[in-house]
């Protein structure tokens, strides 16, 4: 039988637990629980073990994954230019990495990983919709990415124009399938081009039901814009982040638009949090303005045990 003072004992108690500061535990919890990783940080272990490298991010406490194409079902166009470009980065594969989507769907499973995301190319995108909705209703993906625009589709504004056309039109056969197009900025169209930032045209000129973005902080701050300003200016438009971080603050040599200036600038990516972008403080923002997904992406990384796990503990602190 409870005494009074096991009674007193135990309300004290819960009315102690109900006065803790309950906004240090959720600080403790994080922003971010479920951080995600893009493919292109680790593809020469996913081309010796795909199941194998699964399981090394699930356990590294990873909990969403971001492919990368081509796919079985890219465009012609697509699988050809990677075929060309494959043995200068020292691997070939993509995509589902030789497996069926039914099988890269169980792997993913048994890890306890979700994939909301795939990048894909342009050309994917404007012709084969119907084989991405299949893709994502089996896989369980959400949104298509496009991670770069192509170089002969981007060379003055009124290719831009057409590029927005185009956007729009994606993103209303990307409907259709039950799924939403996004684009990803890498390092050109961040500044002016007859005065005008092409990045801002897009953003101004496409639908904001129907097109959405995701935001590399490094190539971002690489092209002279700030996350958090973009971030403020543009909420609700972009619905992921690709977080790495920068050594020292470096800019582009020239406008961003030659993948040499990207090449020239690889060397001082680094860990989220072990560089000078303000990690913390554009993860806070992005969840202010409607951020859903968190990926880190460390292209073509040295260590990822040590390199990917150092971001994920720092994103998982923030």
């Amino acid at each position: 039988m409870n005494t009074r003072r096991d009674f007193l004992k135990t309300s004290g108690g819960a009315l102690a637990a109900s006065l803790l500061p309950w906004n240090n535990l959720f600080a403790q919890a994080g922003l971010v629980n479920k951080v995600g990783i893009q493919l292109f940080s680790l593809p020469k272990m996913l081309d010796k073990d795909f199941a194998g490298t699964m399981q090394f991010l699930s356990k590294m406490g990873y909990k969403e994954i971001e492919l990368f194409g081509p796919y079985p079902f890219s465009a012609e166009a697509a699988r050809e230019s990677w075929s060309k470009v494959t043995p200068m980065l020292g691997f070939s594969g993509s995509g589902y990495f030789g497996k069926s989507a039914k099988e890269v769907k169980q792997i993913l499973q048994d890890n306890g990983l979700k994939t909301p995301s795939a990048h894909t190319d342009l050309a994917t995108l404007l012709n084969n919709m119907p084989q991405l909705g299949e893709a994502g209703r089996t896989l369980g993906f959400e949104y298509v990415v496009l991670p770069a625009i192509p170089e002969d589709r981007r060379k003055n504004l009124d290719d831009y124009k057409r590029i927005i056309d185009d956007f729009n039109k994606i993103g209303e056969n990307a409907k259709k399938e039950g799924l939403k197009f996004g684009y990803h900025n890498h390092g050109y169209g961040l500044s002016k081009m007859d005065g005008i930032v092409p990045l801002e045209l897009i953003m101004e000129k496409t639908d904001p039901n129907l097109v959405f973005f995701e935001m590399d902080i490094y190539w971002t701050t690489a092209g002279g814009l700030d996350p958090i300003a973009l971030l403020d200016k543009y909420k609700n438009r972009y619905h992921m982040l690709h977080l790495k971080d920068m050594k020292e603050k470096k800019r582009f040599s020239g406008d961003g638009n030659s993948s040499n200036q990207w090449f020239e600038l690889f060397p001082y990516m680094t860990s989220a949090g072990d560089g000078v972008l303000g990690v913390k403080e554009i993860v806070e923002k992005a969840k202010q303005v409607g951020v859903k997904h968190y990926f880190v992406e460390q292209d073509l990384v040295a260590n990822p045990d040590v390199a990917l796990k150092k971001s994920i503990d720092f994103i998982k602190s923030v």
